[in-house]
């Protein structure tokens, strides 16, 4: 059996991480395929150093294009990769252009997809990772659902039930593996003069806020009012696309602290230590929620609805007053909750499902 992990982004490789690992340990045959849809060192290479995973066979270095350009190139350098290496299953991860180009590449030459983290939903179709998660989950042979609210979202959809597995999410796997490394090699709170608790961590990367500007505009406005309020930095690691916007739509940042991405340890240090997260990411929700850190999500709608469902995480869309108003809710949490995503097991999971159903 030859397996092709496919990934292209600073999630997936975090993701697809414990995978990496068990089929390591497992001594199965395997490869890495990069389409290189993030590929800058901070976005990509540093992830791979630091989670001490081989380097990928291949990388196309397909690099940032419109929907169509980047997916039509993905396709075309993932085929030819899979007609040379004939590996007998692919293997996806979550919810980008690459892993919708690897499932389509792979169903039309009829090798077997394995969708990791299948059957999340938003049902906002006008996100691009919504068409691109549904698509890959409708042509993957087997679906490695994190919850049973995701395997019901699948069958909701006609998917056959012998193909889903409720697995977890790797995401936990790669967080306990990382949390103690972080704390013990990361000095990102000494370097930013930071304390515990003293200040709020954001992410806004999405193409829904950050390629509108009114949205965006919404969002640092809230931001600059948390500052008023609570007297604490807000520290934002912006993303190459999201600082682009800023200088095109002319918006008015000052005061929020713009630092460079982070590298998965850092962030995780500043992501444990944080009060409030506040972020469009559903990988950052995740995370703080197996963390233990209160979440507020700056979208009308999330595909993690477990973070809700548990008090970990609240909706607050872009309107300046109600992200205010949503920070002092989630601050004044007291109660934990307990992480829905699993064990810490699911790479072993998925591995074993692979081996002996696949």
């Amino acid at each position: 059996m030859k397996i092709t992990i496919i990934v292209g982004t600073r999630p997936e490789i975090i993701k697809m991480s414990p995978i990496i690992y068990e089929c390591e340990k497992s001594n199965l045959d395997y490869f890495i395929l990069h389409t290189g849809q993030h590929y800058t060192y901070d976005m990509d290479r540093v992830f791979f150093e630091q989670l001490e995973l081989p380097q990928p066979k291949f990388n196309l270095n397909i690099g940032s294009s419109s929907h169509a350009v980047q997916t039509g190139k993905m396709l075309i350098g993932i085929e030819e990769i899979l007609q040379r290496e004939k590996p007998d299953t692919v293997l996806v991860e979550g919810d980008t252009n690459t892993v919708l180009a690897g499932a389509l590449a792979a169903v039309k030459l009829h090798i077997k997809i394995g969708h990791v983290e299948a059957g999340l939903r938003s049902y906002d179709r006008f996100m691009p990772e919504e068409i691109n998660r549904v698509l890959t989950d409708h042509c993957s042979d087997f679906l490695f659902a994190p919850t049973e609210k995701s395997k019901q979202n699948l069958l909701k959809e006609s998917i056959q039930e012998d193909k889903i597995f409720v697995t977890g999410n790797t995401i936990v796997d790669a967080v306990f593996k990382s949390r103690q490394l972080s704390a013990k090699k990361s000095n990102i709170l000494k370097e930013l003069k930071l304390k515990k608790e003293k200040y709020f961590l954001v992410t806004i990367h999405r193409q829904e806020n950050s390629d509108n500007r009114s949205r965006f505009d919404g969002i640092l406005t809230g931001l600059k009012q948390l500052i008023k309020k609570y007297n604490i930095p807000v520290i934002y690691p912006i993303h190459p696309r999201a600082q682009k916007k800023i200088q095109e739509f002319n918006l008015n940042s000052e005061g929020i602290t713009l630092i460079k991405p982070l590298d998965f340890l850092d962030f995780l240090q500043l992501q444990e230590n944080a009060r409030v997260v506040l972020t469009d990411s559903g990988g950052v929700q995740e995370e703080s929620c197996i963390l233990g850190v209160p979440c507020v999500t700056l979208r009308n709608n999330t595909e993690r609805p477990e973070t809700l469902d548990i008090g970990a995480n609240i909706l607050a869309g872009t309107n300046p007053e109600k992200i205010v108003d949503c920070v002092a809710l989630m601050d004044t949490k007291s109660e934990k909750w307990t992480n829905p995503f699993g064990l810490g097991d699911t790479g072993q999971k998925i591995v074993k499902i692979v081996k002996e159903v696949i």
